[in-house]
């Protein structure tokens, strides 16, 4: 049970990460926004592999 409530509680801050750096800095941008979330995506695979395997 709390493996899978840290789990959704890592993609809620990850998805939250995301919406939050695209609204306040790459509105009008498509590819600096699409590398950028692929870069906070890898980012936050890491620190799950890393720390909460």
């Amino acid at each position: 049970m709390t493996r899978s409530l840290s789990l959704m509680i890592f993609v809620a801050v990850m998805i939250a990460v995301i919406v939050g750096v695209d609204v306040l800095f790459f509105r009008e941008r498509f590819w600096e926004r699409l590398m950028f979330n692929i870069g906070i995506v890898l980012v936050f695979v890491a620190l799950y592999s890393r720390f909460l395997r």
